[in-house]
């Protein structure tokens, strides 16, 4: 089960059930003042409770007028020149009140105490760093699923694997033994020169390790090769590992997205981070 992605006027959302939202992904800024009428219409008619939007500062304004909050901050997130405004609207009391405030301010503060403090991980003779391949799809989905009971994007189905790889997405991946144990994932925008480091997921039995830590800085070394400027990331929460690792490579934190999405079964916060490559 997955929300539905779809283009409005060359602006993308996705929207559906499972994430109970609206997401404005790319907003096209050309003729943008029509879209947040038009979101919340398809929130409205389908019963939504929150639209979560991704924005140049330049629309903030005007997306604050319409009764959005804005959530988090990035500088410079399109092409190095202007800075990012993620952006909230609740459409219910229940979905702007955050249930674990003490447990994710624990882990926030926790996270940044651990800020630029190196962590060196070595790969193991039977260990190898990968970068993932078409043939490599059908292994990564069971990976996913094994890890995660829920997740806002179908990333368990090799096809939608296979249909991103042929876009903008690069897939870094751990074999031990043979076995993929690690993977993770680039989601570029190249036009805008930022990157998603996101679908981090390690098998249980191999977590501790440092995988993520090592991906991390390969995602980035390869980032840089691209010409990406600015690399963020959406973290759960309530994840300390994936809040730690982000910060130990010297991510700033920028803000939490409150009961923003559907992973791990259920609805939480999300933490954004982000770093100038």
């Amino acid at each position: 089960m997955s929300d539905q992605v779809v283009k409005l006027a060359g602006s993308l959302i996705q929207h559906g059930s499972f994430n109970d939202r609206v997401y404005l992904m790319k907003l096209v800024t050309d003729d943008f003042e029509h879209l947040p009428s038009v979101i919340e219409e398809i929130a409205q008619e389908n019963n939504y409770s929150k639209i979560f939007s991704k924005i140049p500062v330049s629309a903030k304004e005007y997306f604050l007028s319409r009764g959005h909050v804005e959530e988090a901050h990035i500088p410079g997130f399109f092409n190095g020149d202007e800075d990012a405004s993620f952006m909230a609207k609740y459409l219910s009391q229940a979905r702007m009140e955050e249930l674990n405030t003490q447990e994710n301010t624990s882990v926030l503060k926790a996270a940044i105490s651990k800020f630029n403090v190196s962590k060196d991980v070595k790969l193991s003779d039977d260990e190898q760093f990968i970068v993932c391949s078409e043939t490599d799809t059908t292994e990564m989905a069971d990976l996913y699923r094994q890890v995660f009971p829920s997740y806002p994007f179908p990333i368990s189905d090799a096809t939608y694997l296979l249909k991103t790889m042929s876009e903008d997405f690069v897939y870094f991946g751990i074999r031990k033994h043979g076995k993929l144990v690690a993977v993770s994932s680039c989601e570029m925008d190249i036009e805008n020169r930022n990157v998603e480091m996101t679908d981090f997921a390690t098998v249980p039995e191999c977590r501790g390790k440092g995988y993520s830590l090592y991906l991390l800085g390969e995602m980035e070394t390869n980032m840089r090769d691209t010409g990406i400027k600015t690399a963020y990331t959406i973290a759960r929460a309530r994840s300390y590992g994936m809040n730690a690792v982000f910060s130990r490579h010297s991510y700033i934190y920028a803000g939490t997205l409150v009961n923003n999405t559907n992973i791990s079964g259920g609805i939480e916060s999300m933490n954004i981070w982000y770093k100038k490559l």
